[in-house]
């Protein structure tokens, strides 16, 4: 697994599978949230094995997908709602775990502010400074 802390009590993954929950849990997760659509991709894990393996082994687990490429309101909504309602430390995954980290900047971005969105994003190994750059001259 290839886990990136965003912080404190948010980190992100690509793509996960039931066999990985153990050492989920084990690193002292508490909540796994897949935002990446059943059947994107031939071969994909559905959520339903994932969110089975995480439910046996303790772990809230929420469905939020989202479209790549196709973020709606709605979906930010039901992303900001699951950041708030789970327990923490979560970990959010999807295809390669920039969708997440994209909904964590655009949910966090009001109460962060630009510069803290890019250090965390940034040290984790993703690159959100155009969103962050639209966001603000959306301000």
């Amino acid at each position: 697994m290839d886990l990136r802390k965003i912080s404190q009590d948010f980190t992100v993954s690509p793509q996960i599978e039931a066999a990985d929950i153990p050492g989920i849990a084990e690193a002292g997760f508490r909540a796994v949230l897949c935002n990446r659509p059943d059947d994107e991709e031939y071969g994909q894990p559905p959520y339903d094995a994932v969110a089975e393996a995480a439910a046996a082994a303790g772990l809230t687990v929420r469905f939020v997908p989202v479209v790549s490429g196709h973020l709606t309101q709605v979906d930010a909504d039901a992303f900001r709602n699951a950041l708030e309602e789970l327990p923490k430390p979560i970990l959010a995954y999807c295809r390669t775990g920039t969708r997440c980290t994209m909904l964590w900047s655009l949910t966090k971005f009001e109460d962060l502010g630009g510069d803290e969105v890019l250090r965390a994003t940034s040290d984790a190994g993703y690159d959100m400074s155009g969103l962050v750059a639209q966001l603000q001259r959306a301000r």
